[in-house]
């Protein structure tokens, strides 16, 4: 058989089918195919013919191997045809409605935003906590009634493992890690063992922010949370600020605003006084400072937790907290048209 005609035959073979390329390789690569035919008769050629016909016969396999790859390669893929499909006229017509947004998701990507104009950034932590960042490092006192099983969730009592109570957790793991200047904010859920109610619930969200930098005062700490509360609630919104006492802050002070659901006149949020406190704050005490490896001698910081719920209702008029866990359909549609607004 002339090697040169199988030369252009493996060459110029036309291979744009699946058959057409599955009868090239039953001809040139297959047992029983032309090329295996001429190698079986090898061994009774002459010695000095059979050592170059067996090179010629090895470049005519490697390149029908090469021309079928090749055609594999550039072949386009096979088309499925698509299932027949049926209308039926007298089916109801339905129509999908994109989704919303929960509106805690909503408040809190507010309350982020106007944070991050003042060059916060956001900080993350476990929700699975031990003693340690929960309470000590906090300067909370090993008697100290927030310990006991009635505000805590106790994951494991005898090795001090707990759902975080606040999310003061995360300025305390930021502190060990980061050096000042800082300026963080720590949003996230937070946990406690309390009686579910309009106002109450065991689980609810909170953001916490921790400022630490040279020569900062109480004065600093004011002028931000007003620019903040100002900004969610609009400048007409009254503000009244109350001393109070945090274990991990000193001075501490708490911030009411104007009960936006009844105007002041009293409802069940406001406890019928007209205010709903939404914030609490202060100068963070320098045993904790300390307890982080930052010198207070050289640094001051002050730290705000406010909750997502209690602005939410505020914002949105929602006279119950108990709304937002309980996923009825008809509430969470009523925030579909609402978008962040900063």
């Amino acid at each position: 058989m002339n090697l040169e005609s199988l030369a252009q035959e493996i060459s110029e073979s036309i291979l744009d089918t699946p058959e057409k390329r599955a009868a090239f390789q039953r001809r040139f690569l297959r047992k029983g195919g032309v090329l295996d035919g001429l190698f079986a008769e090898l061994p009774y050629l002459p010695p000095e013919v059979r050592k170059e016909r067996g090179k010629v016969l090895n470049a005519l396999r490697q390149a029908a191997q090469r021309r079928l790859e090749e055609a594999e390669r550039t072949a386009p893929s096979p088309v499925e045809p698509s299932p027949r499909r049926y209308a039926d006229p007298t089916f109801p017509h339905v129509i999908y409605a994109s989704g919303g947004r929960h509106p805690l998701s909503i408040v809190e990507r507010r309350i982020i935003r106007l944070f991050q104009r003042m060059g916060y950034s956001l900080a993350e932590g476990p929700e699975i906590e031990d003693e340690w960042h929960n309470f000590s490092a906090l300067n909370f006192e090993p008697d100290h009634p927030a310990r006991d099983m009635q505000d805590t969730f106790f994951i494991e009592p005898e090795k001090g493992i707990l759902l975080r109570t606040h999310t003061s957790t995360v300025q305390i793991r930021v502190m060990e890690k980061q050096k000042p200047p800082l300026r963080i904010l720590a949003p996230g859920r937070v946990y406690r063992h309390e009686t579910i109610s309009a106002r109450s619930h065991v689980y609810f969200h909170q953001v916490e922010g921790l400022c630490v930098e040279e020569d900062l005062s109480a004065a600093d700490l004011k002028a931000t949370l007003t620019y903040f509360l100002k900004g969610l609630f609009g400048e007409s919104i009254r503000l009244r600020w109350r001393a109070s006492y945090f274990p991990f802050t000193e001075m501490s002070a708490e911030v009411d605003v104007s009960c936006l659901i009844c105007g002041g006149e009293g409802c069940s949020v406001c406890k019928q006084s007209g205010w709903v406190e939404v914030l609490g704050c202060g100068m963070v005490d320098p045993n904790v400072l300390s307890a982080c490896g930052i010198d207070p001698q050289k640094y001051r910081g002050f730290a705000f937790g406010l909750g997502v719920e209690r602005l939410t209702q505020l914002l949105y008029n929602i006279p119950d907290i108990r709304l937002f866990s309980q996923n009825d359909i008809r509430f969470l549609k009523s925030f579909q048209t609402y978008a962040p607004l900063l």
